[in-house]
Parts: structure tokens; sequence; C-alpha cells
């Protein structure tokens, strides 16, 4: 038999340590199970966050540093381990670790986020934070009149190229096909923009510079090579929930992401979902600290 919580946190980015410091508050024996101590979550390679409220200009790594001393200070405790899979046991849910061991817990808060697919190209991780980037609205105000470049053919990208084409001077439009799949009404608005240049059948080979980016190598499908100079480029080539532990436990949507209303409540009882895993119109720190919020307010509903 494993060790024995209340209430079992998976992952520490800015939805996990924000349960687990309301967990704390409230008395909840509870533990925060993370593969490496300390991930942060995505933000730690966002070079500043000009949107969350009363902290303009931070830098994601610090951010995500003062959230971790915080849990840190009210003395959450930690473990570090992957988790392979969660089981449902009845009254209680068994954690299967990496590792070989497993804990047992009362309920469980699935915090484990989604990763932003990678173009996999050289120089995307060299300078992801330095010019490389996977949220438009995050990061579009600091290419105020540059030039920058959208990889992407769906909603996200043509609303990104949209979006950056209000603030900058120049947007490539990158896109492996001949045609965007991007919804009519977003396509007319790209072509119509005066401001974004559509590559067509393209795909981007390696990005390039000396501490920021400063160029990236486009392929055409022959097979012909052209530099490009840009300032900043958006990888918007879809997102991966990070779901493979409850996978076979709670209902998933089409897209992989597990399904959970406001209340943050999945499918499974005693099992809930915060964050970028879970179903939502909006992926931002503001949501996912308010979803650790709300996930111990469900839980001790719960457990009146």
């Amino acid at each position: 038999m494993g060790e024995r919580k209340e209430l079992v946190i998976i992952g520490s980015g800015p939805a996990g340590l924000s349960a687990a410091v309301y967990a704390q508050r409230a008395m909840i024996d509870q533990l925060v199970v993370e593969k490496e101590i300390f991930s942060g979550g995505q933000i730690v390679n966002t070079e500043r966050i000009d949107n969350y409220l009363g902290l303009y200009g931070e830098n994601g790594y610090d951010l995500a540093m003062k959230f971790r001393s915080h849990a840190d200070q009210l003395q959450v405790p930690f473990m570090e381990a992957g988790v392979a899979k969660v089981e449902d046991k009845g009254d209680y849910k068994e954690i299967q670790l990496e590792n070989g061991q497993t804990l047992e817990a009362g309920a469980v808060v699935i915090a484990t986020g989604a990763r932003h697919r990678l173009l996999g190209v050289p120089g995307e991780k060299e300078f992801t934070g330095a010019g490389v980037s996977y949220c438009a609205t995050c990061d579009g105000a600091f290419y105020k009149d540059k030039t920058v470049a959208v990889v992407g053919g769906g909603d996200v990208a043509l609303e990104d190229a949209l979006y950056l084409a209000n603030v900058c001077k120049k947007v490539y439009l990158i896109h492996r096909r001949d045609e965007l799949r991007g919804t009519k009404i977003l396509q007319e608005n790209v072509f119509a923009s005066d401001k974004i240049e559509f590559l067509k059948s393209c795909q981007v080979s390696e990005i390039k510079g000396d501490g920021l980016v400063q160029q990236i190598d486009v392929c055409d499908r022959d097979g012909n090579h052209k530099d490009y100079d840009i300032d900043g480029i958006f990888i918007a080539v879809g997102m991966l929930p990070v779901n493979e532990a409850v996978k076979d436990l709670v209902d998933l949507n089409p897209g992989g992401y597990i399904v959970a209303g406001e209340d943050c409540r999945t499918s499974c009882p005693g099992v809930y979902a915060i964050g970028d895993i879970r179903t939502k119109s909006l992926r931002q720190v503001a949501t996912a600290v308010a979803d650790g919020a709300v996930v111990i307010t469900s839980y001790e509903q719960d457990h009146q």
C-alpha cells in the first residue's frame, strides 16, 4: 500500500500551485507531484508578461518562482516524480509513479497542462523566449513596428496573424499547404490585410539569430530555400494536452482535453481538472490561477 493523502495535485504550474495554496490554507492533507521540480509550467519560457494584473512587465520565470515561493512559505509538500497512470479504486484513487511506487488519494487534481506542438527545426528550442513564441496575445506587443512570421494554417494561426498585423510592420503567414484551414471569415480578413503576406506550400527549415531571432530559412514545395529577415516567429501548429496518465480514467474531448466545466469536476467522481488540461475557451495564467481557487471549493463541497 502506498502513502495515503486526502488530495494529490499532479502538476506545479500556475494552476497546480494555486490549488496547492488554497488546499494548504484549508488544511487539507495534500501532496503536489511534479515530474520536474521546479517546472513552473509554460510561463517559464515567456520573456515578459504584461497581462497578469498587478505585475506588469514581469519575467515569466520570475513570476513562476514567486508562485512556487508562495507555496513554499505555506509549507506545501512536494514530491518529484513522474506519474504514469491514475486509476479509480472506488473509495480512493491509485497514482502509479514512473519509478514503480504508488500513492493513494481520496481525490486527485489533474494540472498537467498542455504543451505546444513544436516545429522540430534547428533553432526553435534555442530561441524560445528570445524571438520564438507560441502566444501572440502574450508577446505580440513586444514587436510593435517590427517584422514577424506566423506558422500555421488553422484558426489560431490566422487569428494570431490578424492580431499581429495591428501591431507589426509586416507579418509573414507560413503554411505547408496551398490553402489555409481556418474559417472563411478569418481567411478573408487575412487576405484583405496589406500587412500579411501568405507564403503557401512552404515550411520553416531553420530559425537563425545571434542571441535573438533574426532570420528564418523557408523551403517551398520544390525544395527551394529563401531567407527572410524577421524579429520574431509565432508558432501556431497546435497544442498537445498532457493527458497520458488519465486518458483511460476521464472523458476527453476530440482534442484530448479533459472534459470539465467551470467547477473543474470531471466524469470521474473525485478527479478534477484545472488549467490548460481542461476544456476552456481561454488558456492564460489568470484563468489557470482562478481554476486553482475554484477546484478547492468544489473539493470541499464534495467532501462536506
